[in-house]
């Protein structure tokens, strides 16, 4: 039995999903710290990019309105976050995506960004992916930790009756038990055969939610999480990846070293190819 293809679909200039087309690659800082943590992993990211044949989205937030605790750091807003993603636009050429948590963000981001995330707890909120949908973006919308895999038929409706079908749907994972999470790849399969683009988010997929001030991980399990999801099969890979995780002001325990890059993703290429072809 072959792995459900997807139809090939033009993402940006020079980025095409679907099909036998490799998987495209999201990653950056969970959160905006300062302009110098943009600056370096963008440069690792270019770097990546002339060594293995993907398209590239540069990924990081101006906000993390979802935070365990109320003293946790957000970032600088949006005002401030979308200037500094603009400046790694221009001097890098990669499209963008960032988060948005209330409508009235969809339309503000979409001025500057290429493609909107909603994170996984607002996945059902009719009104924010109505908004989303009708910028006319691409918009990568987080399944939830509570949403069963065909469930998303309903979220991929909801999108497209709102005038729009650029949508993507990644797994993060399913609540298993108490602050555990557990990725079930037959879902992957599932809404590839009812021919949604899915992305692996191997970065919150290691999460241990709640459980105190921060969400723990082990961000070792990204590495399995993400070779067994190129197995199966898809369309994008989220990864969120800094200098020195364990000093990260977000995602901690789960963001991936920025050293470990460039042989995580060969690796997941390698076993893409492989699969796809």
């Amino acid at each position: 039995m072959q792995i459900p293809k997807t139809t090939e679909r033009e993402l940006f200039e020079n980025i095409t999903i679907g099909g036998k087309n490799s998987f495209f690659l999201m990653a950056g800082p969970c959160v905006i710290e300062n302009e110098a943590l943009l600056f370096t992993v963008a440069e690792s990211l270019a770097a990546l990019k002339k060594k293995i044949d993907i398209g590239i989205v540069f990924k990081s937030s101006f906000d993390k309105a979802n935070r365990s605790s109320f003293n946790s750091f957000r970032g600088p807003g949006i005002k401030e976050g979308l200037k500094l993603l603009q400046e790694i636009k221009t001097r890098y050429g990669f499209p963008l995506v960032t988060d948005i948590h209330h409508p009235e963000e969809a339309e503000i981001a979409a001025k500057v960004v290429d493609m909107l995330q909603i994170p996984a707890f607002l996945c059902r909120q009719t009104d924010l992916v109505s908004a989303a949908a009708q910028t006319g973006k691409w918009v990568n919308i987080k399944k939830g930790q509570f949403v069963a895999p065909l469930d998303t038929l309903q979220i991929v409706d909801k999108f497209k009756k709102s005038g729009s079908d650029k949508i993507l749907i990644c797994e993060r994972g399913y609540t298993f038990g108490y602050n555990n999470l557990v990725v079930d790849m037959r879902g992957i399969e599932l809404m590839r055969k009812e021919g949604i683009h899915v992305v692996i988010d191997v970065t919150h997929s290691s999460q241990l939610p709640g459980g105190g001030d921060i969400t723990g991980g082990n961000r070792e399990m990204a590495y399995p999480i993400g070779r067994a999801a190129c197995a199966v099969g898809v369309d994008g890979i989220f990864l969120e990846v800094h200098p020195d995780p364990v000093k990260a002001k977000s995602d901690s325990t789960t963001q991936l070293p920025l050293s470990d890059l460039e042989e995580m993703v060969s690796l997941f290429y390698n076993i893409d190819r492989l699969v796809k072809k």
